[in-house]
């Protein structure tokens, strides 16, 4: 089976490349080879960036490719086997069916205060002159808007531990667990003190503190209850059938870890341009002031600048580099390649996304280019697309906003280092900065909040 070009160096050297700089080895490889590529990583796998290749594959899932879950287990030891990111086919289907609800717009938006007190709660903490490292603040609250967004109102030594044991879980991303990750065999649990015994010790604590949740949940039901949990419990797929505990345990573990970290990443990134770029800053902060002491978070969710800084922010440094795999069903032409079936495809978000074609001066952090004109879902996919398309997208992009909008109108920060170039790394199966971004507050505001004093939208 011919498969488009790709380096030559052993499987083995191009699979390093990739757990250990896989932004510059794919941009090497579009240098060199354009469009459509292949790595040797055991098996071979096409990458693909043409917008119109990606349009053709994303939107023939269950046609012409498949998305199945194999090349997902990666994610496994973390989410589980139930997750909707790890199973496929028609279990895929039903898990995503379930979980849709609670992130349709019109209850997703009920989120908006719970957004808002945690980051007023979080924010208040902060002091003038002291600086603080921006990826740490924005974790924590992602963290604690997703625990209230799945748990309800969730205090007490159970949540305090589960907040702490999974923070702790997930900033450990040295390179031996990303190795570790990609090489099963390497998982070697020698007791409390090597990486894959911490791990498996961390995710047996958590799984006990999921499980003692839904088993309260079940013994003391409440009809009443609005939150993520309450209504994965009361969901049913097309048959009646429920979830089961270790389905719902999985899917828990899917929107904690999943739901909080890539949107805590990328309001890092956010934070960072907003205040390397003086001009950015000065825009932002005068459209948030223009909405008034008392907008809702409908009027900063359809703030125009707002939405193009949080996009530029997603484009410029992808939290997720591709889209999750597609496997060739039926014999089909891609950039005037044939490729038989079988053929693993990936999607590059992060080569589309820095295509001098699409984004001039790709390199340069320019909010205004997302004013200028509409990208189409296949130049623009920080969330993916087609069938694995994330299932919490909105409720991302609606926490980002409510979120900026509240520390701009609160605080006049600023980086400690205005001359550190910051660039994007390997952070676990995602991405983040390279170093920590440190900020500083200057000055809180001593108007009253002047954003989001109303839950309605």
């Amino acid at each position: 089976m011919k498969l488009p070009n790709g380096p030559k160096s052993p499987a083995f050297v191009q699979m390093l490349q990739w757990i250990f700089q896989p932004m510059p080895f794919m941009a090497a490889c579009a240098e060199r080879y354009g469009d459509i590529f292949t790595m040797q990583l055991n098996p071979p796998v096409v990458f693909v960036s043409n917008p119109e290749a990606l349009q053709q594959i994303l939107t023939s899932d269950t046609k012409e490719f498949a998305a199945p879950s194999d090349w997902n287990k990666v994610f496994e030891p973390m989410l589980g086997k139930n997750s909707v990111i790890t199973v496929s086919g028609e279990v895929h289907r039903r898990q995503r069916q379930l979980l849709m609800p609670p992130f349709h717009g019109d209850r997703m938006r009920t989120y908006g205060q719970v957004i808002h007190d945690v980051t007023a709660q979080v924010i208040s903490q902060w002091e003038i002159d002291k600086p603080f490292c921006a990826r740490s603040a924005m974790q924590i609250i992602t963290m604690r808007v997703i625990m209230q967004a799945v748990f309800g109102l969730y205090e007490g030594p159970r949540a305090q531990e589960l907040e702490q044991v999974l923070a702790t879980m997930l900033n450990e991303n040295s390179p031996l667990r990303v190795v570790e990750l990609y090489f099963p065999a390497l998982r070697l649990d020698f007791g409390p003190r090597s990486s894959w015994g911490r791990f498996l010790r961390r995710r047996k604590r958590v799984h006990q503190l999921l499980n003692e949740e839904i088993q309260e949940r079940r013994e003391n039901p409440d009809p009443s209850r609005t939150d993520i949990l309450s209504l994965l419990m009361a969901a049913r797929d097309e048959a009646g059938e429920a979830m089961t505990d270790e389905e719902i345990r999985d899917e828990l573990m899917t929107l904690l870890t999943a739901g909080h970290e890539t949107t805590a990443t990328a309001l890092t990134w956010a934070l960072y341009w907003i205040h390397k770029l003086p001009s950015v800053q000065q825009k932002l902060v005068q459209e948030i002031d223009s909405l008034g002491e008392n907008s809702d978070p409908s009027s900063v969710f359809k703030s125009p600048y707002l939405n193009a800084v949080c996009c530029e922010a997603l484009r410029i440094y992808p939290v997720g580099m591709l889209t999750f795999p597609r496997v060739v069903k039926t014999p089909v032409s891609l950039c005037g390649h044939d490729l038989e079936p079988g053929t693993i495809v990936l999607g590059s978000i992060y080569l589309t996304h820095q295509r001098e074609d699409l984004y001039p001066q790709h390199q340069q952090f320019k909010p205004e280019r997302f004013l200028e004109r509409q990208f189409s879902p296949y130049e623009f996919l920080p969330f993916g697309g087609g069938a694995r398309r994330c299932i919490g997208m909105a409720f991302a992009q609606f926490e980002m906003k409510v979120i900026l909008a509240k520390i701009l109108s609160s605080w006049d920060l600023a980086l400690v280092d205005q001359n550190l170039e910051i660039r994007p790394k390997r952070r676990g199966l995602v991405t983040g900065p390279n170093r920590s971004i440190q900020l500083v507050a200057k000055q809180q505001h001593q108007l009253p909040s002047r954003a989001l004093e109303s839950s309605s939208i």
